[in-house]
């Protein structure tokens, strides 16, 4: 009997780790994809490459195709940025001396964001990394609102009277932010005055709350920002507009999502913000100048024992078993915490009515339209995120910042010691690491060789971001960057590329140790 030829349809966004769809099934035979397709982490390169020889079609130029190293440099180097604190009178009198970002892309398009700004009308600079899924919408929609609700609610009472006269009497406003963006980092025009409605009742209703003379908290500040932004997230998408275009993309917003994780450093004074799975690692150099790695942040997901059972207390027993299945939410979702996603949060009821009210283009996503299982009682997800504050010391040389597809590659140890070579020059020579494989003399020889050639090409990269990114798409089974393997990821087809890994963003933050030491 001659072999069945299964072919699969493979829609961009199921393959996601974040959010499982239903089940893609065999056009011809009804057999289910390939189990690679729903893992809840990406494989190791050589497991994966054997499932897509198996489950799909490949040409043999993917095989033989080669990168060469000024194209690979093109490619990490796309989309990075540095920004250096500016000194005055020949000093930096911050605490940050400056920062690097990068961002490389496994999905089309990119559904990470990144954000960094200074504080003008308060004290401190912000930095935040988002990883969206279901689509960019939610994370766009971030980067774009998250910081001005953070700025607002750090502003003291007399400040929003300020404000508030100036947008009254038609005044131009002072900025509340200077932005660090990368020329891709765009800004939606069509949504920003929206966008500032929503924002101005949030400043008015903080006015009304806030006190003469009081200064805000900055973590009850975090916390209200995130926690107003997805309520207005949710309430436009409710409300609608009437311009076709801007009730799409709230809709989209809405029914999207993304996690957040944001830092806010003001002198000595670290906050760091997270709702979701992104993560914050401090580097921190020890007395015999290695570096050691400080976590700072909780992942909301079924691997947090406390985040599993705040779920299933804010649900009866009944749900118990259905809550969380297969480590996800209602067996779909891998944050436990998320902005938008409302199909998590509202109602059945709800979700039909603005659905039957919405626009067409809306009635044709698959995801919009599906109920989660076992769904009785909403709201399954929050965006309230959880506050770490942390006192900076001369020791705490700087922060990593990153979406999960950098910790899926790279451990923080591994992490920090990557950074913090790069950025001090100096290399903590290890005993090669041959991690359980038998090896010649001659692999061995080969392997110090790669190690001799890895130091001396340390400044190729003059973003440290680059450097980690460099290292965790390219790194053999030794830690090594492996040139063949780094030009095979990178030339990986769109529709392959996130099979073998997420998004990557990162923002490194760097402090001065002598401004921290003397304050």
């Amino acid at each position: 009997m001659a072999a069945t030829s299964h072919v699969f349809r493979v829609i961009r966004g199921r393959r996601c780790g974040r959010i499982l769809v239903p089940p893609i099934t065999c056009q011809n035979c009804s057999r289910p994809p390939h189990p690679c397709i729903y893992a809840t982490r990406p494989h190791s390169f050589e497991q994966r490459w054997q499932h897509q020889v198996r489950g799909y079609r490949t040409t043999p130029a993917w095989h033989t195709y080669y990168l060469t190293p000024p194209q690979v440099n093109s490619i990490l180097k796309a989309n990075e940025y540095s920004f250096k604190v500016p000194e005055f009178d020949g000093k930096n009198l911050s605490s940050v001396m400056g920062f690097d970002s990068n961002q490389l892309p496994a999905n089309a398009p990119i559904e990470d964001r990144r954000s960094a700004a200074t504080c003008l009308q308060t004290r401190g600079m912000i930095y935040a990394v988002f990883d969206g899924h279901a689509g960019c919408a939610c994370a766009q929609a971030l980067t774009e609102r998250l910081f001005y609700y953070i700025a607002v609610s750090l502003l003291p009472h007399e400040t929003l009277i300020e404000l508030e006269n100036a947008v009254e009497s038609g005044r131009p406003l002072h900025p509340i932010l200077q932005w660090h963006k990368h020329p891709n980092d765009y800004f939606s025009k069509e949504a920003s005055r929206l966008y500032f409605s929503s924002l101005r009742t949030y400043w008015q209703e903080l006015l009304d709350l806030s006190v003469p003379g009081e200064q805000p908290d900055v973590a009850e500040a975090l916390v209200s920002a995130f926690k107003r932004l997805d309520n207005d997230i949710s309430l436009e998408a409710q409300v609608g507009d009437p311009n076709a275009f801007l009730h799409y993309l709230v809709l989209r917003v809405a029914f999207s999502g993304a996690t957040a994780l944001v830092a806010h450093i003001d002198g000595n004074e670290l906050h760091i913000a997270n709702t979701g799975d992104c993560r914050a690692v401090l580097g921190v150099q020890e007395p015999d100048g290695s570096f050691s790695a400080l976590t700072l942040t909780n992942d909301h997901n079924a691997q947090n024992e406390s985040e599993m059972k705040r779920v299933r207390s804010e649900h009866p027993l009944s749900e118990a078993k259905s809550v969380v299945k297969q480590d996800r939410l209602l067996g779909l979702l891998m944050p436990f915490r998320a902005f938008g996603d409302v199909k998590f949060k509202w109602s059945i009821e709800l979700q039909h009515r603005v659905l039957e009210s919405g626009p067409d283009q809306l009635h044709e996503n698959e995801h919009a339209k599906f109920i989660p299982p076992n769904y009785h009682t909403p709201p399954y997800l929050t965006a309230e995120p959880e506050v770490t504050r942390h006192h900076l010391r001369p020791q705490d040389r700087f922060l990593v910042l990153g979406s999960d597809g950098l910790w899926e590659t790279l451990h923080r140890q591994e992490v920090v010691r990557i950074v913090g070579e790069h950025l001090t020059g100096v290399h903590q020579q290890q005993p090669v690491s041959v991690g359980g494989y038998k090896v010649t003399l001659g692999q061995m020889q080969g392997l110090l060789q790669e190690r001799k050639a890895r130091i001396s090409s340390t400044f190729e990269d003059q973003n440290a971001a680059t450097h980690l990114i460099r290292h965790a798409v390219g790194s053999n089974e030794f830690g090594m960057v492996d040139h063949e393997r780094l030009s095979k990821m990178l030339s990986l087809p769109e529709e392959l590329a996130r099979m073998y890994r997420d998004d990557i963003t990162i923002i490194i933050v760097q402090f001065n140790p002598h401004v921290i030491g003397g304050q």
